[in-house]
């Protein structure tokens, strides 16, 4: 969506690269221990990009939904970067909160776009045009199962999608994205999952109705604006008797917790999928999640073999 928006308006978009162990450590060095994994990991990608652009775009989401919240840490994003990265260029930020109004919301999309035009009627073309790649976007990943890598290369026409051959056990990973497709820190888990020929299921592959539905049956109403990805994803999964559901958070993440644990409570209840919680942080080391992602695939195979001995 931003991509789109900022060529649109005639800028050349510079994307950071795939995570590594540097970029951690940078981004780590530059904040106190206790600061979340994914804020560390952010600043390491904005550490990779001083040098190679004009701007760095960082916006401040404080709200996409009436009356719920983004984490706090992401809300200060902006101002906590021009704190620990001194050196960064100029930071183009805009404040996202639908509580404030549909008005507040359009001048601070015109307010970002004059850094490359004064003319509000490109403006207002730009960010159409934006909004019709990212509806497209989740149209691709829910009615085709596709990851948001996935359909990204789609649609840029990088890759050609090949379907699986066979499928050993359907499994649901639940989390948010910034967790389940950065190969660094979640180890690759998504391809181990499929290089063993099982398919894999993730929350963009559900409709918004879907993923609010199954939250509201769980919880009532949501506080947190990516509580789907979590709750939302986590209690759909487990309603529809996939083989086994992985819960993916880093340490030290407040709501994750809470929300893990409340998803949980729900598979120790519904007793019919197998479900598997992983907290990452920065030390956890490759041996540990195969070893334990060995082991969860172990148990369901286990399971279905009973399953088909009771039936025959």
């Amino acid at each position: 969506m931003w991509k789109t928006f900022f060529e649109e308006l005639g800028a050349e978009v510079v994307v950071s690269p795939p995570t590594t162990q540097v970029m951690v450590s940078e981004g780590s060095s530059r904040v106190v221990a206790d600061t979340c994994l994914p804020v560390k990991v952010f600043l390491g990608h904005v550490l990779s990009l001083v040098d190679k652009c004009d701007y760095i775009f960082i916006p401040a989401v404080r709200s996409v939904k009436s009356k719920i919240y983004n984490c706090s840490k992401f809300l200060g994003l902006p101002d906590m970067t021009k704190a620990v990265i001194p050196e960064s260029p100029p930071i183009l930020d805009i404040e996202i909160d639908v509580n404030k109004g549909k008005r507040h919301l359009y001048q601070a999309i015109y307010k970002l776009g004059r850094h490359f035009t004064w003319n509000p009627f490109k403006v207002r073309q730009a960010s159409l045009a934006a909004w019709q790649a990212h509806l497209k976007y989740r149209q691709l990943m829910s009615s085709q199962g596709l990851t948001p890598p996935q359909a990204i290369a789609k649609m840029t026409g990088e890759v050609e999608l090949k379907a699986p051959t066979s499928t050993q056990a359907t499994i649901a990973l639940i989390g948010h994205p910034y967790i389940l497709y950065d190969e660094h820190i979640s180890h690759r888990l998504i391809h181990r999952l499929e290089q063993a020929d099982n398919k894999v299921l993730t929350p963009e592959m559900l409709t918004t109705e879907e993923l609010e539905s199954a939250t509201t049956r769980l919880v009532g109403k949501a506080h947190w604006t990516y509580e789907d990805e979590v709750v939302g994803a986590g209690v759909h999964y487990l309603e529809t008797r996939v083989d086994g559901v992985i819960g993916l958070m880093t340490f030290g993440c407040g709501p994750d917790s809470q929300m893990m644990d409340m998803v949980h409570r729900r598979a120790a209840k519904l007793r019919a999928t197998t479900f598997m919680s992983l907290t990452l942080e920065e030390h956890t080391t490759e041996g540990g999640v195969v070893t334990r992602l060995e082991a969860f695939l172990d148990m369901i195979n286990r399971r279905k073999r009973r399953q088909i001995e009771v039936c025959v």
